[in-house]
């Protein structure tokens, strides 16, 4: 009996511990959009409201099938950018976010990960690495002077 007690609870603990494993293997939750899911949220900001099917319909290309957008709007709702109301056999799906809110949320991952929350950080890095006409950078003083 000992014996059979001992190899259940090594089996117990091995379960256990693959487990562990999986959850610690299994990727990180996004805390911005991933690009599949901006052009999701791309159709349903121009739409305001879409089921899965009109969304599917609505992608530039046809490379999401009907289960795959499933699943992203599911993966969306539970990270809060959409909800969804039952309406006959459908769920039809409607942004929580706005596109200014998601951009405005960007920017703070952005600037916390990369910038140090430093903003000042983040525009001499754009300046120093994108080409910025003329008219932009005029633009830019024009706002710093504004927010005197």
């Amino acid at each position: 009996m000992r014996l059979g007690a001992a190899i259940d609870s090594t089996r117990e603990s091995l379960v256990e511990v693959r487990a562990e494993r999986r959850r610690q293997m299994a990727r990180r939750k996004s805390p911005t959009l991933t690009e599949v899911e901006l052009e999701l949220m791309d159709v349903l900001w121009d739409k305001g409201q879409a089921t899965v099917s009109e969304i599917v319909e609505s992608l530039p290309d046809s490379r999401l099938a009907y289960s795959s957008v499933l699943t992203m709007m599911r993966i969306l709702e539970q990270k809060g950018y959409v909800e969804h109301e039952k309406e006959g056999r459908a769920f039809v799906y409607r942004p929580l976010v706005n596109r200014q809110q998601a951009q405005k949320s960007v920017i703070g991952y952005l600037l916390k990960r990369f910038f140090n929350n430093s903003p000042e950080l983040l525009v001499v890095n754009l300046l120093e690495h994108e080409d910025v006409t003329p008219a932009e950078v005029r633009r830019l003083k024009k706002m710093i002077e504004d927010t005197k």
